[in-house]
C-alpha cells in the first residue's frame, strides 16, 4: 500500500508523533509512506527511516493556498502513485479532500479534536473512514456531524513502553518539585491557567520548577506575549523553563513530578498523558472529552475542573504531600497503559484498517423512476451484487416507488428522492448531492440516463461515474458507454452499461418481493368481494399513465372484454389503477353488468404486486403492471401501439409462448412514441376485444 499523510506541520505534538510513527511502521512492513506537511522538527525522523516528506503549506487558511496545495498535491499522488489520502487536520483534510477525489483515491480521516460546529470542521467527518481515538469522539463525531458509526473506527493511540521505561517516583532523588505541561503553545491548552495554579503551589511550597515544553516558533506571538506577561505578573520568571520540542520527550518526563493537562475545551485524547503514565509519572487533567477514558480518578491520575487554577492547584498539592498516592497512581497508570494503549497494536489496527479501507466499496445505483423501469433493472441489480458481493449497494429512487426495492435482498438501503412534487429541486437538490457526497461512494451507475442524475453523480463526488454517453451532460461522467443503433430489449437496454464494469452472463427473469401484509391484504381483499372459489380471475390495468394517453385501450372495449368474459367463462374481471383513474372505473362500470372487482386507487405498490400475483391473467397496455405480471409469473396479454414491443417488452419467467401475448398493430406510423396522438389513437382502437379475449383463453391455464 503506498499511504499518504497530511498534516499542517510536523512539530511536537501527540497529531505529529502519530504521524511519525504510522510512517515507521508502514515502511518495516513494506509499504510506502509518504507524509505532506509544512515541514518542522521531526522531518529529520521522517528521513532516517525511508520515508518521504514534501513540503507545502497545508494549513494554511488562504483559499488561493489551499487552491495551489490542492494542484501540487494531485501531482505528489500522481507520481508517489498513492492509494489512500489520510489527513489528521481540518485544512489539510479539505485540501486532501478535493486532491483524492479528482484522483479517483481513497480519503480517510482522524478526528483528534472535538472541533466546533462550523462548515470547515465538517470535512473531518468526509472521509470514507473517520478514524477516532476513543468512544467520547467517536459519539461527538455522530451527534455533531452526523457521521454514520460505521464509518468510524477507534483506534487508540499507542505508546512505545520501551522508549517511554517506567521509573518509581520514590526513586527520583532531585531537590525540587518539577511541575510540567508538554504540548503546542495555543489558547486552548490553558497554559495561563497552569501558571495561576502553580503560583498557589509555590506559596505552599517553595521548591517548585516549572517545564513548558512545546515549539515557540510556530505559536502565535500573541500568545508567547501573554504567557510571558503572565509570569511577570505573578513573579515566576525564575522557576519557569521552556523546552523546545526537539528535546526528547522521554527524558523531559523523567524529570517531571507532576504532568498537567490544563486544556480549557475538550479535549479528544491528551497523548502526553499516556506518555507520562507510561513513565510513571501521576497526571493532573482537565476533566474534558476524552480525558476522562484516560484517567479514572484517584486511581490512574486525578481531575480537575477546566479553567480552575484553585482547583488544580489543590490536586497537585496532594501528590507533593501524599507519597502513597503518588505511588498508587504511577504504577496503576503504567499498567493502564500497557494493557490498552500498546503502540504496536495501535500500529497493527492502523494498517488493518488501511487494508480494510482499500477494499470495501461503496455503490450507488441511479434509477429514480418510474415503476416499471425500476423493475426492468432488477436483473442489473441483481448482477451488480453477484459481482461485488461483499459491497454496500444503495440505490436512488423516488420515493413515490421506493416500495417497490422495500424488501429487494440486492441492496443495503433504499435512499428517495422527491421530484415529482419538487422536494429536491433547487436548493432541495444540492442538499440531495451532499447527501450522497456523504456516502462516500466508490461507484456510481446510472441507469437513469438523465441530466439530472449526470449531474447529482458528478457533485456527489464520486470516483468512478458509470453510465450511457447520451449528450445529456453525459461529459461529467469519467466511464461511459454509447448504445447500439438497433433495437435492445428492455433489460439489454438497462444492462448495457456492465460490461463496463466486467460484468457479462446477465440473468434476465425479473424478481419481486412483496410483503406478507400485502399478500394477506390481497387475500382478504379477495375475498372480501365475492370471489367464487376456483373462479377465474382476470385483470386489466385501465390505463398507462397521466401523460400517456395514447398508450390506453379505451373504456368501451374494455368494457365489452369484461361483458365476454363473464358471459361466455364466468371469469370475473378486477380493475387497476390509481386515483386518476376513478372516472374511468365508474364508467366502466356503467357500460357491463358483469360487476368487475373494484381495486381502482385501492392499492399501494406492494398490494398491486400481490393482486396481480393472485390472478389468472393481466391485460395491459406498456405499462408497470405488465412487468409485474411478468416478475410474478402472471400470463398477460399486452397492448402495444405508440411503443415498440421488441424494446418494452419484458422477459417472461417460463416460455413466452406459453405465458405472455403481445397484440399489436403494424400500422404505418406505429411506433411513434408520442403520448398525444391526433389520429384517434388508430394503433390501440384498432385492436378488437375478441382478439383479447381470444389471446386471454390461449394463456389462461
Amino acid at each position: 500500500m503506498n499511504i499518504l499523510q497530511l498534516v499542517p506541520k510536523l512539530n511536537i505534538g501527540g497529531v505529529e508523533k502519530g504521524t511519525v510513527e504510522v510512517a515507521r511502521y508502514l515502511t518495516l512492513k513494506g509499504h510506502k509512506a509518504v507524509v505532506v506537511s509544512g515541514g518542522g522538527v521531526f522531518e529529520k525522523d521522517l528521513a532516517a527511516i525511508g520515508a518521504r516528506h514534501y513540503t507545502l503549506p497545508v494549513g494554511r487558511k488562504n483559499p488561493l493556498i489551499m487552491v495551489y496545495c490542492c494542484f501540487r498535491l494531485r501531482h505528489v499522488i500522481r507520481k508517489e502513485s498513492i492509494d489512500i489520502v489520510h489527513a489528521r487536520s481540518r485544512i489539510p483534510a479539505l485540501i486532501g479532500y478535493f486532491a483524492a477525489r479528482s484522483t479517483d483515491r481513497t480519503f480517510i480521516t482522524t478526528a483528534h479534536g472535538q472541533y466546533r460546529k462550523h462548515l470547515i470542521s465538517r470535512v473531518m467527518g468526509w472521509g470514507k473512514m473517520v478514524i477516532t481515538a476513543n468512544e467520547t469522539m467517536a459519539r461527538y463525531m455522530k451527534e455533531n456531524f452526523g457521521v454514520p458509526l460505521r464509518k468510524i473506527t477507534i483506534i487508540p493511540r499507542g505508546v512505545d513502553l520501551k522508549r517511554f521505561s517506567f521509573t518509581l517516583p520514590s526513586t527520583k532523588k532531585g531537590k525540587t518539585f518539577r511541575v510540567g505541561m508538554i504540548c503546542r503553545f495555543t489558547p486552548l491548552k490553558g497554559h495561563l491557567d497552569f501558571l495561576k495554579a502553580v503560583s498557589y503551589v509555590s506559596r505552599k511550597m517553595n521548591n517548585v520548577e516549572v517545564v513548558l515544553m512545546g515549539e515557540k516558533s510556530s505559536a502565535k506571538k500573541e500568545y508567547i506575549k501573554k504567557i510571558e506577561l503572565t509570569m511577570r505578573r505573578l513573579m515566576l520568571g525564575g522557576i519557569v523553563e521552556f523546552k523546545d520540542s526537539n528535546e526528547d520527550v522521554s527524558e523531559v518526563l523523567k524529570s517531571l513530578d507532576v504532568l498537567v493537562s490544563a486544556n480549557r475545551e475538550q479535549e479528544a485524547f491528551g497523548r502526553s498523558i499516556i506518555e507520562a503514565q507510561a513513565s510513571g509519572v501521576p497526571v493532573v487533567a482537565t476533566r474534558v472529552g476524552g480525558v476522562v477514558e484516560n484517567i479514572e480518578d484517584g486511581v490512574t491520575g486525578l481531575l480537575c475542573e477546566p479553567m480552575n487554577p484553585l482547583d488544580m492547584a489543590d490536586k497537585i498539592l496532594r501528590y507533593a504531600e501524599d507519597p502513597k498516592l503518588v505511588r498508587k497512581v504511577s504504577q496503576t497508570g503504567r499498567k493502564h497503559v500497557a494493557k490498552s494503549y500498546s503502540v504496536d497494536k495501535a500500529l497493527e489496527m492502523t494498517v488493518e484498517a488501511y487494508s480494510r479501507v482499500l477494499k470495501e466499496k461503496n455503490i450507488l445505483i441511479f434509477k429514480i423512476s418510474s415503476l416499471g423501469d425500476i423493475i426492468l433493472a432488477i436483473p442489473s441489480i441483481r448482477a451488480i451484487r453477484k459481482r461485488f458481493r461483499g459491497a454496500r449497494i444503495k440505490i436512488l429512487v423516488d420515493v413515490h416507488f421506493r416500495e417497490v426495492l422495500d424488501n429487494c435482498p440486492y441492496v443495503d438501503e433504499v435512499i428517495t428522492c422527491d421530484f415529482i412534487r419538487g422536494r429536491d429541486r433547487g436548493p432541495g437538490f444540492l442538499k440531495l448531492a451532499g447527501r450522497l457526497r456523504s456516502e462516500d461512494f466508490d461507484i456510481s451507475i446510472d441507469f437513469q440516463n438523465s441530466r439530472r442524475s449526470h449531474v447529482l453523480a458528478f457533485l456527489s463526488m464520486v470516483s468512478e461515474r458509470y453510465g450511457y454517453d447520451n449528450g445529456k451532460l453525459s461529459f461529467l461522467l469519467n466511464r461511459r458507454i454509447s448504445l447500439p443503433s438497433g433495437p435492445l430489449g428492455p433489460v439489454e437496454h438497462q444492462a448495457y452499461i456492465l460490461g463496463l464494469l466486467g460484468i457479462t452472463g446477465l440473468e434476465h427473469h425479473l424478481e419481486l418481493w412483496p410483503g406478507r401484509s400485502s399478500e394477506e391484504w390481497a387475500k382478504k381483499f379477495l375475498k372480501n368481494s365475492w370471489l367464487k372459489k376456483n373462479q377465474k380471475l382476470v385483470a386489466i390495468s385501465l390505463s398507462a399513465s397521466k401523460r400517456w394517453k395514447t398508450k390506453n385501450w379505451g373504456i368501451p372495449a374494455m368494457a365489452e372484454l369484461t361483458e365476454m368474459l363473464a358471459r361466455e367463462k364466468g371469469m370475473r374481471v378486477v380493475l387497476l389503477g390509481t386515483d386518476d383513474d376513478r372516472t374511468h372505473a365508474m364508467e366502466l362500470m356503467r357500460k357491463t353488468a358483469a360487476k368487475p372487482i373494484d381495486a381502482v386507487g385501492q392499492t399501494s405498490i406492494s398490494r398491486l404486486i400481490s393482486l396481480v400475483k393472485r390472478c389468472n391473467a393481466l391485460v395491459t397496455g406498456d405499462s408497470a403492471p405488465m412487468h409485474i405480471a411478468a416478475a410474478t409469473g402472471t400470463p398477460f396479454v399486452a397492448l402495444f401501439g405508440p411503443t415498440d414491443p421488441e424494446r418494452h417488452l419484458p422477459p417472461s419467467r417460463n416460455q413466452p409462448s406459453r405465458n405472455q401475448r403481445v397484440l399489436y398493430k403494424r400500422i404505418k406510423c406505429a411506433p411513434c412514441y408520442r403520448p398525444a396522438c391526433p389520429r384517434n389513437i388508430r394503433c390501440m382502437t384498432s385492436i378488437k376485444p375478441v382478439e383479447v379475449f381470444d389471446a386471454l383463453m390461449e394463456i389462461i391455464k
